[in-house]
């Protein structure tokens, strides 16, 4: 075509073709041109900087003992948001609604370490940018609580980079740092080394200012300091290769932590993270404000990968149960977030929670259970030692000891008046208006999501074994009425004796499910369950596992403690790793009375130390407990 027009002119010798050649060659030139995409029709490169286990202690989020030079200058040039939160106070089943876009309590992944399936039209989120044409690596950390799907990635490794991908090719990376990870205060640092003064050091309420914990807290703001410093390497390789440009980049923390009553928990300290996104000149659209500004906005993780499709221009799967806070799918904002708490490691809990702009709601569906419970891991930092041995010696205020003592039905905490969350308003009548607006609000979300999470584990891992369906199926199922369900756990778990003769008459309910929460309640009304005695000794022989247990600690409770005893030694042989885990939970908390199941309980003790299952953490915390008594 260029040849047929250029040729009548190329010939023409006064001037006059050759500037009508220039102006078709100018119009060609502006033609061809506009078909190129320019910066913001190309779909933008996205970065993720994941640091792990803190909580906002940046000094863009006003803490001014932190030293987060390159955080902060980051949040100058980006958008700070104020209200995120992660999906659970821990890091696997956080991630797990990171990369599905789901609440892991609605697949059954919401305990710590799961290996159960999820269903098959799940994909994790990586899957969807790879056939738009994105490269996506990996680096490195997964920990997804779930069955891998390592083909999402083309590349998850230590050496994983953007920079292999082919010219012009979008890309989609993700780099993990440990450094602020909970193990970094297992290694003791002497006082003389940190960079942050213990003596100074911020410490919330709820903490004894002991020497241990004076360390650890400084020790801590030293691997945030360090792990801003990877921040910044990262952010200067960006800019050094010429694409800070083209690549909208996030900052968050995988969730709360590290110290006790962070980590695991479900309040502020637990669950509120950094987060920052910064979009270049190109992708400035997109951002909800201008660079330097905040965002008051409710955001969880599980709205992280439907946002990260839509700033990529890619549909958002109708299974995702998150909510788009950027790009061209964005939603209108929602007044609520979610999260939930499950089994951490070897210790048993249920826990769900309902956050607003001002206030957060805590349902806690084991309220029999301490929030302190035993876990090998969390004890392994010289703080939370400390913090135990001085609570057995008297010397913490009613704040400080509340850690170690049984919970509440439920919390509400005013989280702008009390950011530590001390003081519980649940039962002050001025606000029993927003009580039961969140209570109400917590139970539509179980109801939407189908929680599976009203499931004992001992059962849920019977039916994740079972191929022929996920826990996701079942929790669709007729098999699991979960209307009934809710109604007798929330009935149980109130503590409240009007509910006593309706639980009695659930102990012969013909769903095993709703026998466990019955048999719960009667072991949390202990005496005014005394009428209940003959039903639960009739279920140390149910056909479930977990209602045996469920019977035998409320029977305990009861008085009838040999009997108790005797059947949870028996559940220790069990072939269901986590009817033996909820046993041996159980045990935990008789002291002397459980010392004849101690046979029992050495025969799970590992006689490997590398033996790191959950029964055997716990069999082994008895054992060394029992064999002092």
């Amino acid at each position: 075509m260029l040849k047929l027009l250029f040729h009548p002119f190329t010939h023409v010798g006064n001037g006059t073709g050759y500037i009508l050649l220039a102006s078709i060659l100018a119009f060609l030139s502006i033609s061809c041109s506009s078909t190129e995409p320019t910066a913001t029709e190309r779909p933008p490169n996205i970065l993720w900087i994941t640091s792990e286990d803190n909580s906002p202690f940046v000094g863009a989020y006003g803490d001014t003992f932190a030293t987060t030079p390159n955080i902060d200058q980051l949040a100058t040039e980006g958008v700070r948001y104020t209200q995120a939160f992660s999906a659970a106070p821990v890091c696997a089943p956080s991630r797990n609604a990171l990369i599905t876009g789901m609440y892991p309590n609605s697949l059954g992944t919401q305990h710590m370490r799961s290996t159960n399936a999820i269903p098959d039209f799940v994909k994790f989120y990586p899957a969807y940018l790879k056939e738009a044409g994105y490269y996506c690596t990996n680096n490195v950390k997964k920990d997804y609580n779930t069955i891998d799907q390592p083909e999402v990635w083309d590349e998850s490794s230590r050496e994983a980079t953007y920079q292999n991908r082919n010219p012009g090719q979008p890309f989609f990376a993700i780099f993990n740092f440990t450094t602020s990870h909970e193990s970094s205060i297992h290694s003791f640092i002497p006082n003389d080394s940190l960079m942050h003064d213990p003596a100074t050091v911020p410490i919330p309420p709820y903490h004894p200012r002991t020497p241990e914990m004076e360390h650890d807290w400084a020790q801590y703001y030293d691997r945030v300091q360090q792990m801003d410093t990877q921040v910044g390497q990262v952010l200067q390789e960006l800019e050094d290769s010429g694409l800070a440009d083209s690549t909208i980049v996030f900052y968050y923390s995988d969730h709360g932590g590290i110290l006790g009553r962070s980590k695991r928990f479900m309040y502020e300290s637990g669950l509120h993270i950094p987060l920052i996104i910064r979009f270049p000149k190109a992708y400035q659209h997109l951002a909800p404000s201008e660079a330097g500004t905040t965002s008051d906005r409710l955001v969880s993780f599980v709205d992280f990968a439907p946002t990260l499709l839509s700033l990529a221009s890619v549909s958002v799967p109708d299974y995702m149960q998150g909510n788009v806070f950027l790009g061209e799918q964005k939603t209108e904002p929602q007044p609520y977030v979610y999260n939930f708490r499950g089994r951490m490691d070897e210790r048993f809990d249920m826990v769900r929670s309902v956050r607003d702009e001002q206030f957060r709601y805590i349902r806690n569906y084991m309220p029999q259970k301490i929030y302190a419970q035993y876990i090998e891991y969390l004890w392994r930092a010289p703080s939370m030692r400390s913090w135990e041995e001085a609570y057995l010696a008297g010397q913490l205020n009613e704040v400080q000891s509340a850690f170690f003592e049984e919970k509440p039905a439920e919390e509400l905490y005013d989280v702008e008046a009390d950011p530590h969350n001390i003081n519980n308003l649940a039962d002050d009548p001025e606000y029993q208006e927003k009580l039961t607006e969140l209570k109400n609000a917590n139970q539509q979300w179980l109801l939407d999501v189908r929680d599976v999470g009203f499931l004992p584990e001992a059962m849920m891992l019977d039916i994740a074994q079972d191929s022929s369906t996920t826990l996701y199926e079942f929790a669709h199922s007729d098999a699991y009425p979960l209307e009934e369900i809710i109604e007798v756990a929330e009935m149980a778990t109130q503590r409240d004796p009007q509910f006593v003769s309706e639980l009695i008459a659930q102990l012969e309910n013909e769903n095993a499910v709703i026998r466990y929460w019955a048999a719960t309640g009667c072991r949390i009304l202990a005496q005014h369950a005394a009428d209940a005695q003959p039903k639960l000794q009739a279920l140390l022989n149910d056909d479930e596992v977990s209602v045996q247990i469920a019977a035998a600690e409320a029977l305990y409770h009861l008085g009838d403690k040999q009997v108790a005893v005797d059947a949870l030694s028996n559940t220790l042989s069990d072939d269901n790793l986590m009817a033996r885990v909820q046993a041996l939970n159980v045990l935990e908390t008789m002291d002397q009375d459980a010392l004849p199941s101690l046979d029992a309980v050495n025969q799970l003790v590992p006689k490997d130390e590398q033996n790191r299952d959950y029964d055997t953490r716990a069999a082994k915390h008895l054992a060394n407990k029992l064999s002092k008594i």
